[in-house]
């Protein structure tokens, strides 16, 4: 088994960082003992993730390497492992290469999120789309899944099933997020059911099929799904709450990508509902522009920023870690579920 000391420099093996940075320097501190064992986890996945990167082309095995190093800071795989601890494993070794399938699907659609909102920046680094052009980060992000299966291929029919279902979601929820743009009367129902198949479903089936690896009873392997559709709702609110209200040197990124998309994402709706009707018609004018200029996306945060859309889409995003918490109720009582508990907590507290 290789040990984290000889990860490879592209590897930030720091889970302390990548707590602290995800969910706030109180949950790094608090679990402090923990973060050793959850490190070695870590560095194991990652190697796993190296393992499968590799092409006959070297420019595809580039790009490949790149979308990973810049793609998230690895929350599912941290989620995975704790999870798997909490319910009772001494070792995440049956997991490693699940959690590395999850971890390089997710790296795969933040990839193609990148060649359709145009991004130009990812974690501080140039996008996929602007480093490599559009269809070799399109052409990546096909052999991330590629290899994602390859590893979930290790695994029962039932978790492939599950991956299979979790990457269609994905896909229904980018269909459905296309089809509301630029439209403030979608709702909040519609807003849900795509955060729920865009972030939450990905986090769910990963969590579900680490209770199915661990033999445990059906109510675990529903509790853990359901802990990562709260999870998962938590931290997408946030996150898109963050797009507008944020630190882009915090966030690693531009601000404003869903306004400047004319995606129609929680605090928006809550914005659009609650101005008075001359602002509102404001609002909606410069949310409907294909083309938006500074001035228009600063105006339109202007005009968050005069209703409590934030504080309501905050607390949206606190309740829904409080029922991620509740489902984590037959879990036994531990550190590891104390750390999910923190974790999904901080999932709706960020501010990176």
């Amino acid at each position: 088994m290789t040990t984290p000391a000889s990860v490879p420099e592209s590897v930030d093996p720091s889970l302390e960082a990548i707590v602290s940075t995800t969910f706030g320097a109180e949950a790094a501190t608090q679990f402090a003992e923990l973060l050793p064992v959850l490190v070695r986890d870590m560095a194991d996945i990652d190697w796993r993730v190296a393992e499968v990167l590799g092409s006959t082309y070297a420019q595809l095995t580039e790009a490949a390497r790149y979308a990973c190093a810049t793609g998230g800071k690895r929350v599912r795989p941290l989620l995975m492992a704790a999870a798997y601890r909490s319910l009772g494993a001494s070792s995440t070794q049956a997991i490693q290469s699940l959690a590395a399938a999850f971890q390089l699907i997710h790296t795969a659609t933040l990839v193609h999120d990148d060649v359709i909102d145009h991004a130009e920046t990812r974690r501080g680094r140039p996008s996929m789309p602007r480093a490599f052009g559009v269809p070799l980060a399109i052409v990546s992000g096909d052999y991330l899944f590629v290899r994602a299966f390859e590893l979930a291929s290790e695994y029962p029919r039932s978790i492939i099933m599950r991956c299979g279902e979790a990457c269609a979601d994905l896909v229904e929820g980018e269909v459905l997020q296309e089809s509301s743009r630029f439209d403030l009367s979608s709702g909040r129902d519609h807003y849900l059911r795509i955060i729920e198949r865009k972030t939450a479903a990905i986090i769910a089936a990963a969590l579900a099929s680490v209770g199915e690896i661990a033999g445990t009873t059906p109510a675990y392997v529903e509790a853990m799904q359901g802990y990562g559709r709260a999870l998962g709702i938590a931290f997408q609110m946030r996150d898109d709450l963050l797009d507008v209200v944020g630190d882009p040197d915090l966030l690693g990124k531009p601000l404003y990508s869903d306004l400047r998309e004319g995606n129609p994402t929680l605090v928006s709706l809550e914005t659009y509902a609650r101005l008075d009707p001359h602002h509102q018609a404001e609002f909606e004018r410069l949310f409907q522009l294909r083309r938006k200029r500074t001035k228009h996306l600063l105006r339109l945060r202007e005009l968050t920023l005069m209703t409590d859309a934030p504080a309501t889409v905050a607390r949206d995003a606190s309740d829904w870690a409080d029922r991620a918490v509740r489902h984590l109720e037959p879990v036994p009582a531990g550190p590891y579920r104390t750390l999910l508990e923190r974790l999904a907590h901080g999932a709706a507290e960020r501010r990176f």
